[in-house]
């Protein structure tokens, strides 16, 4: 307890050393270095093809596509339409979502026999990769750049309301088809709000949940809490950093001084932010590092800072006059999860070494599914599993896509 209260207090530290140090250096300096795309985007965003860098170099037909979302934002989307040996898919359309700072890499990230999206494209399914605005297949706007402010004004709430539902709606009206839909991490929430308003209910054959975000109260990850408790994010947004990116020199000066503080904090950032992951092959770290970690909006960042602080999930909260301005009333309207259809067949599948998809708060969220018709809802427990294991474990297909397989076929 004593050294986990000592890393609590380096990391609020350190934190806190970053935010006063780039309020005085100024933002001018960092704005000029993050101008256009920060180095998260060192490779081209307008040249930017997943399909090239990752899919068809292991022999897998990939086409790229684009949506435009009702509010401006143009979206890429990735397709693996045939198995390896060129068989076309005779299955329904699976879309995959990827997570927080992440993007479709996520899907094909090891080799094929480890990699979700492979594994169902080699299984008979047209398999589509979402990638949420600001990431590098998902730059584009049809009025605004990556450079100016207005472009990251948004949170989970608008992927919910406008990425999610333009890229649903895509790939329905491509294929004729409803889909199946697997997410991870913050992809999952984004289901599950959907789904709780009712929306895209009848577009969806199924939903995969891996590593299920949703209440976030008991979440144990002490870097997360303490930035979320100390309200970092919202500092970050009003010094005027819009885009939360973790290769930018912003976020770089803060886990340089993390570094520098703590070097057995430094020596495993990832663990110490998901939990101890069991299963990951560390030889492809250099790719994850080629490709990841991904831009969001520091406002994102805020909601979901909320939600720590609150145990809630609701809207974004602006405070009351902004509430007002937004909702018509003095608090962010809730996301009942308890009100999702019960009928909508979900595959929950979680870990016991998770520590942003908390097993308390998985609990709480299924006892809101409580009523949910039993022959719909299949949970797994993993207990060697944290959060990353779910999409990079080397053994996920034995352990979590055996087991999806089966429920997709079944729905």
């Amino acid at each position: 307890m004593a050294i986990g209260l000592v890393l609590v207090m380096i990391a609020h530290l350190a934190l806190f050393v970053w935010s006063v140090t780039a309020a005085r250096q100024g933002l001018r300096e960092l704005n000029s270095l993050s101008h256009g795309r920060s180095l998260a985007s060192s490779l081209s965003s307008s040249s930017y093809s997943l399909c090239a860098n990752m899919v068809t170099p292991w022999g897998y037909a990939c086409e790229e596509h684009k949506v435009t979302t009702a509010d401006g934002y143009i979206l890429g989307l990735q397709r693996i339409p045939a198995s390896h040996s060129g068989q076309q898919a005779s299955k329904p359309p699976v879309l995959l979502q990827h997570g927080l700072i992440m993007d479709s890499v996520t899907w094909v990230y090891n080799q094929p026999s480890q990699s979700l999206a492979f594994i169902l494209a080699d299984n008979g399914y047209d398999v589509w990769m979402a990638n949420s605005r600001g990431t590098n297949s998902s730059s584009g706007h049809t009025t605004l750049t990556t450079s100016d402010a207005a472009y990251w004004e948004w949170s989970w709430d608008e992927l919910v309301s406008y990425d999610l539902t333009a890229t649903v709606q895509y790939v329905n009206g491509v294929t004729g088809q409803n889909l199946h839909y697997a997410a991870h991490s913050l992809g999952t929430l984004m289901a599950l709000a959907a789904f709780s308003q009712n929306q895209l209910v009848n577009s969806v054959r199924s939903a995969v949940l891996l590593s299920p975000i949703a209440y976030l109260n008991n979440l144990p990850s002490f870097l997360t809490r303490v930035a979320a408790e100390t309200f970092l994010a919202d500092q970050i947004y009003w010094l005027g950093l819009h885009e939360f990116s973790p290769k930018g020199p912003a976020v770089g000066t803060l886990l340089n001084n993390l570094c520098s503080l703590s070097s057995a904090l430094c020596g495993n950032l990832m663990n110490a932010f998901t939990g101890q992951n069991c299963c990951l092959n560390s030889s492809r770290s250099s790719v994850f590092f080629r490709y990841e970690p991904q831009p969001t909006s520091t406002k994102n960042m805020i909601h979901l800072s909320q939600m720590i602080r609150t145990g809630k999930i609701t809207k974004f909260d602006y405070g009351q006059d902004g509430n007002m301005n937004h909702y018509a009333q003095t608090t962010p309207p809730a996301y009942n999860m308890s009100s999702i259809p019960t009928n909508i067949p979900l595959y929950l599948s979680y870990g016991g070494k998770d520590e942003l998809s908390d097993v308390k708060d998985v609990q709480q969220l299924l006892a809101k599914l409580q009523n949910h018709n039993s022959n719909d809802l299949v949970v797994q427990y993993v207990a060697q599993y944290a959060h990353a294991d779910f999409v990079f474990g080397v053994d996920a297909y034995q352990v979590v896509y055996k087991p999806v397989l089966a429920f997709l076929q079944r729905n």
